[in-house]
């Protein structure tokens, strides 16, 4: 694990969940972290945790990935060793609404396809150039289990998500030439805020979701994801489907446990 010592993390979503984790995960091995998101307080928070607690460098940038102009500006502004960025963690995404795709709200399905897709690939084209650059680096994609299946009502949020497992199949052939890695990571039933995000602050109903099994955390996929992020320099992890053991597929849940 000391070789992420020193290491430049950048990661999207950083204020919560998974994204959150990962920043702690990393920080424990010694990395630098460049944190983003929208809500610059909890940022601030977590920037002045880990330092504390890691002795480890933080540069938190409040940004919304939607936005190409706030993307280039922010990146832009990376001075001297912040441009040396070793893995790009592209975590920022969200699930808006569940229902039949002649019932959806579209201003749903663009904040999902602005904030999944678009949001993603305004980062990757903005950071994989200062990685090319250098001719080594590791894109980390958070993905999903929905990505490669589909299931009801999940329509638009399952089209963005079979988009990553796309894109990153594709990155692999632009960037396996420049020493430059790329991984899909895709979990299943995860327990973060996704679902009260997804029904819009309603807790009693995101709670249903993991009602009756151990759904995953966001620390499980944090250790996912440094485990691939630590692997030998000549490996590639090209995609890991995580789940809780309950869960045999995207719609088949054993709610007994």
């Amino acid at each position: 694990m000391n070789k992420l010592k020193h290491k430049t993390v950048f990661i999207t979503g950083a204020s919560s969940g998974i994204g959150k984790a990962s920043a702690v995960a990393f920080a424990s091995e010694g990395a630098n972290l460049i944190l983003t998101a929208r809500r610059i307080e909890r940022l601030k928070a977590l920037e002045t945790e880990l330092i504390n607690k890691y002795n480890i460098k933080v540069l938190t940038l409040q940004l919304d990935v939607r936005k190409l102009s706030e993307v280039k500006k922010a990146v832009n502004s990376l001075n001297g060793e912040w441009r040396n960025i070793d893995i790009l963690l592209n975590n920022a995404g969200l699930a808006r609404g569940l229902s039949k795709i002649y019932d959806g709200n579209t201003n749903h399905w663009d904040e999902m396809v602005d904030t999944n897709v678009k949001g993603l690939l305004y980062i990757t084209r903005t950071v994989i150039p200062l990685m090319v650059e250098r001719l080594q680096g590791h894109v980390i994609n958070l993905g999903s289990l929905a990505g490669h299946e589909a299931y009801p009502n999940g329509n638009v949020y399952v089209a963005t998500k079979f988009a990553i497992t796309g894109l990153s199949k594709a990155m692999r052939f632009d960037l396996y030439d420049k020493n430059i890695r790329v991984t899909s990571i895709d979990p299943g039933m995860v327990n973060t805020e996704f679902s009260e995000v997804r029904f819009s602050g309603d807790k009693e109903k995101a709670d249903k979701v993991y009602e009756g099994i151990i759904p995953l955390c966001a620390e499980d996929i944090a250790e996912t994801i440094l485990w691939c992020a630590t692997r030998p320099a000549h490996i590639n992890i090209n995609e890991v489907i995580i789940t809780p053991i309950a869960q045999a597929s995207v719609a088949f849940v054993n709610r007994k446990l």
